[in-house]
Order: structure tokens, then sequence, then C-alpha cells
């Protein structure tokens, strides 16, 4: 199958997968009218090269399990161009370094919302990695060669110390604006910095320079480097907070003071947050099974969750500490996480949504932007990121909601403080990845309206109104009519009062 003429700017994607159900899903989510088109398909990574050599391709997106070439061979004889994008529905970290370490630039699993493979596609076609900076870290660790056969790191001289510094931050996880902020210097120098250090060591883009420092021991399964040298900031950061920290409303991670802690496989880590996300609640071996596994449970039964329960608590447990439960008790009905002394970002969130309300009531609206700015900055990304089973799909929904209501409240209130041009930032870049909602739509619009840039209002509406039509098949509600038109009331009657 091949796709018709592309316009300018239009992605093309090679979609490879052996499930014909399965590139139908990537076709849908893929669409034209977003940028996308697909350029061609296979069924196996044997049909990939002959694919390429017919068609103008821009991103592979490569099935890794395939009955004859998978797609970890399959990537290899590609050679790194077009770049590929392995996807998978198995959690299985040896899996996922062999595609890194055969050329692709990055990976996502099959579960994943369509939203973060819109933006995966969209940054490896832009020569940008998709990578899970912590994900990654425990893959590669999995991967790795045994100490007796790592190689050293670069040779002496090859990298000038600021070109290291940038190599171990970028080996970290970090982003070209933190590493930036972290050293002091602007993102185009970091990009700079970058382009040397691939072309002295060989690497064709940053996946594979987070590969390199894995491999070479620039940066270790903990964050910490050969030479204790981590990067720092310039300015000094707070000491860490002692005992265990939890993170869901993102990616699930955990730190022991100051210490991020490896949580192990994607399954398991969904054990845990189903655990954490009920502190002090006994929770049933058949109800984990359910939450974790869904419909399709382990061939091992409910004896696993023995195993993932053994090993959260060795991971959780500080040194030296001999309680042989650490924070996951076991009761006859089930286990139960113990919430004293942990600090859970939830927690946080609830009590800043608090300090929130009660300004809005007690007439502060200023405070309570402060208060709805710093619990919607506790969010990094997608809460419960890549966790599978539907515990943690329910609670996705439940916080990705919760943000959005959060969102919308600060903005009403922004708007009343006569913060049009920092709203209308803000609410554009949330519209940009969920186009469907309605009441963050009609406040952009009052924001754009109030900025005297009433046409793009009028766009926003028109941008909604025909993906509901399309998607859902509905007109839009009352609130974003409302806005609509006010916005055409103010383009015919710009100098009348009110």
């Amino acid at each position: 199958m091949t796709a018709g003429p592309v316009t300018a700017g239009e992605v093309r994607v090679l979609l490879v997968d052996d499930q014909e159900l399965v590139r139908s899903g990537l076709r849908r989510i893929l669409r034209r009218r977003d940028g996308f088109v697909i350029a061609g398909e296979c069924a196996d990574g044997a049909e990939v090269p002959a694919a390429l050599a017919a068609l103008d391709v821009d991103v592979v997106v490569m099935d890794l399990r395939m009955k004859h070439v998978d797609g970890i061979e399959a990537t290899r004889r590609i050679g790194g161009r077009p770049p590929v994008l392995a996807l998978t529905t198995f959690d299985d970290d040896e899996l996922l370094a062999g595609a890194l370490r055969a050329g692709a630039v990055g990976y996502i699993l099959k579960d994943s919302p369509a939203e973060d493979l819109i933006r995966a596609v969209r940054a490896v076609a832009a020569g940008d990695a998709w990578l899970d900076a912590s994900v990654t870290a425990r893959v590669l660790t999995t991967y790795r060669r045994a100490p007796a056969e790592e190689p050293g790191g670069p040779p002496p001289g090859l990298l000038t110390p600021r070109e290291l510094d940038v190599l171990r931050a970028a080996g970290r996880g970090l982003s070209n604006a933190e590493i930036a902020a972290a050293l002091v210097v602007s993102e185009l120098t970091v990009k700079s910095h970058l382009g040397r250090i691939f072309t002295k060591l060989g690497l064709r883009d940053r996946a594979a320079a987070v590969v390199y420092a894995f491999d070479h021991g620039i940066v270790s399964p903990r964050g910490s480097t050969v030479d204790d040298a981590p990067v720092r900031p310039a300015v000094a950061e707070p000491a860490p907070l002692p005992g265990l920290r939890f993170s869901v409303l993102g990616p699930m991670r955990a730190w022991r003071g100051g210490t991020p802690l490896d949580l192990g496989p994607v399954r398991q880590q969904a054990l845990l947050a189903a655990l954490v996300l009920r502190p002090g609640v006994t929770v049933g071996p058949a109800e984990l099974l359910d939450g974790v596994w869904g419909l399709e449970p382990p061939g091992t039964g409910g004896r696993v969750l023995p195993v993932y329960v053994h090993r959260l608590r060795k991971c959780l447990r500080a040194p030296g500490e001999r309680t042989p439960d650490s924070v996951i008790g076991r009761t006859r009905g089930g286990y139960r996480f113990a919430v004293d002394g942990v600090r859970i970002d939830t927690a946080r969130l609830a009590e800043l949504a608090a300090d929130a309300t009660a300004a809005e009531e007690a007439d502060e609206p200023a405070a309570a932007v402060e208060s709805w700015s710093a619990a919607l900055g506790l969010f990094h990304g997608e809460p419960l990121s890549g966790l599978p089973g539907p515990f943690a799909e329910g609670q996705r929904l439940r916080l990705t909601e919760r943000r959005a209501a959060m969102l919308t409240r600060k903005a009403r209130l922004q708007l009343g403080l006569g913060r049009y041009a920092e709203t209308a930032d803000e609410l554009s870049a949330v519209l940009a990845v969920e186009p469907l909602r309605e009441p963050v739509g009609a406040l952009l619009m009052r924001a754009l309206q109030a900025t005297g840039r009433r046409a793009e209002a009028i766009a926003v509406y028109g941008r909604i109104r025909d993906r509901l039509a399309t998607d859902l098949g509905v007109e839009p509600g009352e609130e974003l009519r409302r806005a609509h038109r006010a916005v055409l009331d103010d383009v015919l009657h710009p100098d009348f009062p009110g």
C-alpha cells in the first residue's frame, strides 16, 4: 500500500507490524489531517528494505516481535535512515535495549495514549529521540555488558570537560532546556555541544548518545557518574528530603532521600501504584490481579504477586533495614501500603488544591492562581505514564481530568486579573495536545479576544467544531458557542460598550 502525493510539511510513515488490526489502529491515529501520511505498510521485517527502496519515508514505526525477521534485525538492516520508532506490547527490558542498540531512536508501548504516539512520531521525524529517561535507565542497566567487559569512557582529551558534562546530562535524560539551565548556557550552545559530541564519538543521534553514556559508565544505574562529578545546577538546590517519596503525576518514580530507586518492570510498577494510591487499605490478591493484568492474567496466576512484592520490598527498603515488610505489609486479606513517613505527590496536590480553594473563597485571586500553578507544576507528563492495567488506566483518567479542572479554574482567575496573554499561551499549549477540551477552548477564545486576536479566536472555534464533528459526531456545547458569539459580536460591533 502506498500513499498519494504529499503536502509540504506532512510526515510520511512506514508501518511495520504483522497484525493487520494493529496497523489499522495506527492508521486511525496517524491521520492525514493531523499532518501524517501512511506511505506504506509491511507485515514483516523482511519486507522493509524493499519498501524503503520504493517509498519516500520519514519515520518507520516498527513492531519488535514478528514471525520471520523481527523488528530488531530489521532496524539493524536499515542502518539509521530513516529513523525507527520501536513499537511493542511487551514490558521486556532486554527487547527494548536491543532495539536501541540496533539503531532505533526511541520506543513506545502499544497501549500508550494516542497523543503520545502522535508526539513520538513527530519528535522522531524532527530528528529528536523519544525516550522515557526512567525506563531507558532500567532498560540499559538490564542489558549492559558485564563489568569486566565494559569499555572505558571516551579516550582522554577527546571530549572537553563541558562536552562530557553535556553527554552525562543527556544520558541522565535531561532535555536541552534542562541541560542549559543546569550549566548556565543557552539551548543553542547545548545543541552545538551535542553536535560535536555526535561527530567526535561517531554517534548518529541522541538515543545513541544515551546508549553510549550507559555502556561506557558515564552514567550509572542510579544516575551517578564514574568520576563522581554529576552535573550540578549553578544555583544550589535544597537538600533532598529524607525517607521515601513517590511520584505518580507523570512516570511512576520513587526516591529514598535524594537517590532514585529502580522500581523494575512496568507491571511491577503498576502493582506498586495499585498499593501506593490506596494507602492504608488492604487490597486482596484477586483485586490486584484484576487491576494490574485485567482480562489477560499472567500464566502463573496469583503466584506472581509475592514475587513482585518481594522485589518491591527489596528496592524500597532502607540500607540496613531488617523489617521483612518494608512499607508493604501482608495481612490475611492481602497487601497494604504503610503511609507513615512516606510522601506522595498526590497528597501534596490535595494540599495545594485546598490552599487555592481557600484563597478563592477569601476573594484572593492572585494567591489562588499561585497555589493552582504550584499544584499544576507537580505534573510531569501524563499521570502513571506507560503503566498497564485497568487500575492505572482509571487513575490516569481521574488525575488527567483533575488536572484539566485545575487548569480551568486557574485560567478563569487569570482572566479576571487581566492576564490575557499569559493565559492564551498556556491554554494554546494544552489545546494542542487535548483538542476536544471545550472549556479550555472557550477560555482560550476569551483570552485571544481580550488581546485583540479575534481571527485566532474564531479559528479556535472552527478547529474544535470540526474535530467534534469528525471524531464524536456532535456539535459544540453551549459554553463554546457562547464564546464564539461573543467574538463575532466583537468583530461586528468593535466599539459597542460591554
